[in-house]
């Protein structure tokens, strides 16, 4: 496994409620993605775990993906019932893109307006 998506469990579901059918909003996305990428191609290519916080309290549900040697992406404003199968081509995306940017335009349309943060990997030494 080269790359990693990880999805905050403490995300309210939006900013005005906290839980969807007894679940925080970022546990209840976390879940949804796990069971699409049961079936998934890139599933042995790919960490899928689950973190306390991502710090975006204000701007749920929050997303993060990161691999070795690529700019590491953060996406909120996740719309949790509509934004797994996105997650995943935005995951697809991520792992065929040599450096790990993305161009907004190429999002998943769900995703296009959750950037939060492109951060560059660390230089090598």
């Amino acid at each position: 496994m080269t790359h990693a998506l990880y999805i905050c469990k403490s995300c309210s579901f939006s900013l005005t409620q906290k839980e969807y059918m007894g679940e925080r909003g970022g546990r209840f996305l976390f879940n949804q993605v796990k069971d699409l990428a049961s079936n998934w191609s890139l599933k042995s290519q790919y960490v899928i775990q689950e973190v306390e916080c991502l710090s975006a309290c204000k701007r749920p549900c929050a997303i993060a993906l990161t691999a070795p040697n690529k700019t590491s992406l953060m996406f909120g404003d996740l719309p949790v019932l509509e934004s797994a199968d996105a997650i995943l081509k935005l995951c697809e995306q991520y792992y065929t893109s040599s450096d790990g940017i993305i161009s907004r335009q190429e999002h998943p349309s769900v995703l296009q307006k959750g950037i939060l943060a492109r951060i560059p990997p660390p230089p090598e030494l």
